[in-house]
């Protein structure tokens, strides 16, 4: 399965149901009566008039879908869900929901030892204190692999050479 199919599945159903209940209903209420009272619109062709409703609707329909995303991503990242939702819904021209892509913290990840769901954030687990990161031996802070001295203390990192 792709990505993408993957993370459609994150949206909950209730957010597909509702967008596609608001997109059929606007698009029938839309297209039976202001459609009918411009002259102008009167006199486009049946297709036509079809794909206008359909595609204008299409930038709702993936609004609220976008904001349902945003809902249960935050939820499964373990984040403030309730207030991401309501910045995707309020900040104008969908600056909630690219602010929410640019924040989100990443996906948490299953501690090797106890299978324990663990931020990404954290070094050691909190419920068995497995290392999750390298640590310096000196003052017992995260360091990234390959690094040859430790940023915090200034300490040489075991098994890293110097390439001088």
């Amino acid at each position: 399965m792709s990505r993408f199919r993957e993370e459609l599945r994150v949206i909950p159903r209730t957010a597909w149901l509702l967008a596609w209940a608001i997109y059929f209903c606007s698009a029938a209420l839309i297209f039976i009566f202001p459609m009918q009272s411009d002259s102008n619109v009167r006199a486009w062709p049946v297709w036509g008039k079809l794909v206008f409703v359909c595609g204008a609707l299409l930038v709702v329909l993936a609004f609220i879908l976008l904001v349902g995303y945003v809902y249960a991503d935050a939820k499964r990242r373990k984040m403030r869900y309730v207030m991401w939702t309501f910045l995707a819904l309020l900040i104008p021209d969908g600056i909630g929901i690219i602010l929410y892509f640019l924040l989100r913290d990443p996906l948490p990840q299953p501690c090797p030892s106890c299978r324990a769901e663990v931020t990404a954030k954290f070094t050691f687990c909190p419920h068995c204190g497995t290392a999750l990161q390298p640590t310096c031996p000196q003052c017992g802070r995260a360091v990234e692999p390959g690094w040859a001295n430790c940023p915090n203390c200034g300490a040489k990192l075991p098994g890293q050479t110097s390439t001088a």
